[in-house]
């Protein structure tokens, strides 16, 4: 589905991406892990269109390098950014309403009903403003706002950050749902741990490029994963 290949990305003089190759096929949960700083938010960016990046970017066959954020998205690309950046002025029924902006006013319906169906939370409290949830409650907001635009893959970056133990395990526990279904995942996750546990095929990013990359299992048990990422000694 995705084929990235020998991506860079720069801030000024700053190389943050260095030449990285990576795939993610269809209908599996793809995860970059590492430090922060070492360039997965960085990668996230790019192929949402956030940041022009150099090489190649294959989405669903078509090159998006070049390609404005909003043609991406609606191609099919769906980022559920780092912090959730949910419109906290706005209720809950509206921010959806703007994950769904390719959506014709009679197509929304059935999806909000979707989204509730997933997140009842969010049901309860439609006309609040999104500034009165809780995190993990935003972050719910945050994911179900991505699935209105009914992505063919869903990016998500950093998405246990600032969350309780409780709400990181429902958080996976949804991703992992929504994968049994047939979305396509790429997830950036500094809780290795977690990501390793639900994703199918992992690469590991130090200082803008991939130093290891294999089935997510395996690097689970990986000696040097585990020091490094999963603080075993």
């Amino acid at each position: 589905m995705l084929k990235v290949r020998d991506l860079h990305v720069y801030y000024g003089v700053i190389h943050a991406v260095k030449g990285i190759t990576f795939d993610v096929p269809e209908g599996k949960i793809v995860t970059l892990i590492g430090a922060n700083g070492a360039g997965k938010s960085s990668t996230l960016k790019a192929v949402a269109g956030l940041v022009k990046p150099k090489g190649h970017i294959q989405f669903l066959g078509h090159e998006m390098v070049g390609r404005s954020a909003h043609k991406i998205a609606r191609r099919g690309a769906a980022l559920v950014p780092e912090g959730r950046h949910v419109f906290v002025n706005l209720t809950i029924l509206e921010n959806l309403r703007m994950g769904g902006f390719n959506k014709k006013r009679s197509e929304l319906e059935p999806l909000y009903e979707k989204a509730f169906e997933m997140f009842p939370i969010l049901k309860e409290r439609a006309n609040q403003k999104a500034g009165t949830l809780s995190g993990g409650e935003q972050q719910m907001l945050a994911l179900a706002r991505a699935l209105m635009s009914e992505p063919s893959l869903l990016m998500l970056d950093e998405p246990s950050l600032g969350l309780a133990p409780k709400i990181v395990s429902e958080v996976f526990d949804i991703v992992k749902m929504l994968n049994s279904k047939g979305m396509t995942v790429l997830l950036v996750e500094q809780n290795a741990a977690q990501a390793l546990k639900i994703a199918h095929y992992a690469y590991v990013l130090e200082n803008g490029t991939i130093t290891l990359e294999g089935n997510a299992k395996e690097l689970l048990n990986n000696e040097d994963v585990r020091k490094s990422y999963l603080g075993e000694m």
